[in-house]
């Protein structure tokens, strides 16, 4: 059996013939479960990266309309249909949208993308100021 630290990869392969084949007993429980927990991690780290990357294409949207172009335009549309595609492929990610941390994890993350990106610095607001229902809908486009 290949060790986990070693190849985590075919660990992993051998790991599910060793569940396929029935042959429990060469389980490597603690790391089975630590992957397990890791892939929920991933989700929402993905999560909030999309969220993250859309309300900072909101926030050029709004503060630089000069500078508005297909592109923007792409990445804000792609980063809805994702953003709802987790949603609905993994629900358990909506109890975050009523997390007060998430949205100003999520809001601090966007501002600093916008910063560093436009070079604007201290104007934009300390917190979020559309809803999920704003921030998702395709015809929402901030002025």
């Amino acid at each position: 059996m290949q060790r986990y630290e070693a190849d985590v990869i075919k660990w992993a392969n051998e790991q599910a013939e060793c569940i396929r084949s029935g042959r429990f007993d060469l389980l490597d429980l603690e790391h089975i479960a630590d992957e397990i927990e890791d892939v929920g991690k991933s989700e929402q780290r993905e999560f909030e990266s999309r969220m993250a990357i859309l309300l900072a294409h909101l926030i050029k949207w709004q503060y630089q309309p000069s500078h508005r172009g297909k592109s923007w335009e792409r990445t804000i549309k792609d980063q809805r249909t994702m953003i709802m595609r987790r949603l609905i492929k993994t629900p358990s990610l909506k109890p975050e949208l009523e997390s007060s941390d998430f949205w100003l994890e999520a809001w601090a993350d966007a501002a600093r993308i916008a910063e560093n990106e436009t070079g604007i610095l201290n104007v934009f607001p300390e917190s979020c100021p559309w809803s999920f229902d704003q921030i998702t809908n395709p015809s929402f486009w901030p002025s």
